[in-house]
């Protein structure tokens, strides 16, 4: 589909969300970031946009010597990991609680972190002690390899050929939060970010001690957040080949969507910040998820310039979480995730398919920046 253009202060704003259901106050975030002084070209609107700390989840901003750590996230790193396997419907059996069950036990879920560590220290610990605010390296240690809460998932799914898939959804867990509130909380002070129409969208420059201490935390949480999908995918791939010997595994599709990156568009160097968007480049495979009933889908970037060469991360909340809680029942998730092995309580309630857009409508709005490649069903889902 082409992309709804809305003129912004400084450069305008393309969203590729029907403008009608894009809530006032991600509007009036997008106008902020469509302000920035640092901005370049136009800010990129995901279909699954909705309003997040500073920056909306869901955009691409691309910014000249500047970057603003709301619009990274306070989960840096987030994202996914999908790994086909060799297993079909037909090899799973008639219950799959015991395999949910196994699965728990191997990945710890919401607060919980490993006994010991599920990875050696290697080089990459050594620059643990640069990184800025007081952090505990044996939690960061323990927490590698662990889910966390909230919207993360560790999911068995069935393609549209009934092969078995592992799907994952996380990132780096405390340690990544406490080092974007620690920045955010800096940057907010610097006397150039004083005018902004939001101090949460507060950005640190080029060339200043104040910029190279972030980029120095925030590529070391993106790279712990990809170890952390790494290490769950391994304890996973155990559980399997306990369960099923012969089990088989393709190369993984991994990426982050609460990222920065070092890119060129429109003729600019530039610092591309992608909150809840995942990187599209043509013939780049990407991992758009839905909800915990509805499945999610593999898809393939086509590289459009327009939207700095990025994608959606997965469907979007169209209600908060509280919102969802006074909507919602347990009766309610039982009925929405019919057929899929996941717990079905009143904890995770603010996780209901309902509490989510529409999948199959944020792909069709996108099909100028991704293909289909397959659709993926969960049968198994764990959540924290």
């Amino acid at each position: 589909m082409t992309a709804t253009t809305i003129s912004g202060a400084r450069v305008d704003i393309r969203l590729w969300a029907d403008p009608a259901e894009v809530e006032e106050q991600a509007l009036r975030q997008l106008r902020n970031i469509a302000s920035l002084p640092w901005a370049v070209k136009h800010v990129a609107v995901m279909p699954d946009v909705h309003y997040g700390l500073g920056a909306t989840v869901g955009s691409v901003i691309a910014l000249k010597d500047a970057v603003s750590p709301a619009a990274v996230g306070v989960d840096i790193g987030c994202g996914m990991t999908a790994v086909k396997t060799s297993l079909t419907a037909d090899d799973l059996p008639a219950s799959l609680h015991p395999l949910r069950t196994a699965l728990e036990a191997a990945v710890p879920v919401g607060f919980a972190m490993h006994k010991e560590p599920v990875v050696a220290p290697d080089a990459f610990w050594d620059d643990f002690d640069r990184l800025k605010p007081t952090v505990q390296r044996d939690k960061a240690l323990r927490q590698v390899g662990t889910l966390g809460g909230g919207n993360h998932f560790l999911e068995i799914c069935l393609d549209t050929d009934d092969r078995v898939w592992v799907m994952l959804h996380s990132g780096s867990r405390g340690i990544g939060n406490q080092l974007a509130q620690h920045h955010i909380s800096i940057a907010r002070t610097l006397a150039h970010n004083a005018e902004l129409p939001d101090p949460d969208l507060a950005v640190f420059l080029a060339g200043t001690p104040e910029m190279a201490a972030y980029r120095h935390d925030l590529y070391w949480a993106q790279e712990y957040a990809r170890r952390n999908r790494a290490a769950m995918t391994e304890l996973v791939a155990g559980v399997l080949k306990r369960h099923f010997p012969h089990v088989t595994f393709d190369e993984p599709i991994s990426a982050h969507h609460n990222y920065v990156s070092e890119e060129h568009h429109f003729g600019e160097d530039v610092l591309v910040t992608r909150k809840g968007a995942i990187r599209a480049r043509r013939g780049e495979l990407g991992i758009i998820p839905g909800s915990m009933g509805t499945g999610s889908y593999i898809v393939r970037g086509l590289g459009n310039p327009d939207s700095f060469e990025s994608a959606s991360h997965g469907a979007g909340r169209r209600m908060s979480r509280t919102k969802a809680r006074k909507t919602f029942t347990a009766d309610d998730l039982a009925a929405q995730t019919a057929g899929v092995e996941c717990r079905k309580d009143v904890g995770v309630v603010d996780e209901i398919p309902g509490a989510y857009k529409d999948l199959d409508t944020v792909i069709a709005r996108q099909s100028d920046l991704v293909e289909v490649v397959t659709r993926l069903k969960q049968v198994v889902c764990v959540k924290g």
